[in-house]
């Protein structure tokens, strides 16, 4: 009997973690259908949201709460299940859960007590946005959520800025113009990106791009700040990498005193950067300082 006709059958003691659709619902696979309709409970984000998923599948598996802002509380009594033997699945919203979303807490505290805990994977955000972006995938960081705030947000970027890995965010809908106006900024706006949203859906939708043209894209087309957001930016070029941090510095220090022009020419000759990526940070600072 081949693998693929063996059902899936939850076992007691056990923690699977069950990727869910992140917009087509039929990528959710057979064997996390069976796993759910098997399991003694769900732990989801959001149990309306998950009781809908169910109730399209026929599976009526008892649901709880499992989010941000119960997650240290609720662990300790789901772990105190597992360890009765009953099985356990962890859910999210959408996608694999852990990836920005609630868990580890839940899977830290079932591995310090070796309870087994089983990957039952499928949709990724993150990796669906890679796998279209045309960019390198040999080496990538996923970064998650930038701060919301502008001013934690450079500083971030900035951190980034010699990392020659490809990097993959996401973004809130609402902050796509300004976290690429920043991305452009501190990282270059001569890199190459993509930004993807609805991935899998009716209105899915990937832009293409240096990360300067995304930008002024994304000013002008309301359609890109709609849906689910992930942005992949190409790593660090040898040339960008070796891009002297000192030259930041400065030019942050007399940006403050001097207009950008102004700014990035004294800063080019301090350094020997190029003035006009210069003159691009120069201004994105001083139209953060005007907010």
């Amino acid at each position: 009997m081949s693998d693929r006709s063996v059902k899936a059958i939850a076992t007691g003691g056990t923690l699977y973690v069950v990727a869910t659709p992140i917009g087509n619902l039929r990528d959710l696979s057979p064997r996390a259908a069976d796993i759910l309709g098997s399991v003694n409970l769900i732990a989801a984000e959001d149990t309306r949201h998950t009781g809908q998923l169910l109730q399209l599948f026929g599976i009526d598996t008892r649901l709880t709460a499992l989010h941000e802002h119960n997650e240290a509380d609720k662990s300790d009594s789901l772990l105190a299940d597992l360890l009765r033997g009953e099985s356990l699945a962890l859910v999210s919203d959408a996608g694999t859960p852990l990836i920005s979303d609630p868990g580890f807490n839940l899977i830290a505290a079932a591995r310090k007590n070796d309870v087994p805990v089983v990957a039952v994977p499928g949709a990724c955000a993150a990796i669906a946005a890679l796998s279209v972006a045309g960019l390198p995938t040999d080496r990538f960081a996923f970064e998650g959520f930038l701060p919301a705030k502008s001013t934690a947000r450079r500083s971030q970027l900035e951190a980034l800025a010699a990392e020659t890995r490809t990097l993959i965010f996401y973004e809130a809908p609402h902050r796509v113009v300004e976290a690429l106006d920043d991305m452009s900024a501190m990282l270059g706006g001569e890199r190459a990106a993509s930004v993807s949203r609805e991935l899998t859906k009716r209105f899915e939708t990937t832009y293409y791009g240096t990360l300067s043209e995304l930008a002024k894209q994304a000013a002008s087309d309301a359609d890109m700040s709609r849906g689910e957001i992930v942005i992949v930016v190409a790593g660090a070029s040898p040339q960008q990498q070796t891009r002297s941090l000192d030259a930041q510095k400065i030019l942050r220090v007399l940006a403050e005193e001097l207009s950008p022009a102004q700014a990035a020419k004294l800063t080019a000759k301090i350094t020997g950067e190029k003035r006009s990526e210069l003159y691009e940070l120069a201004t994105s600072l001083a139209r953060h300082s005007t907010k």
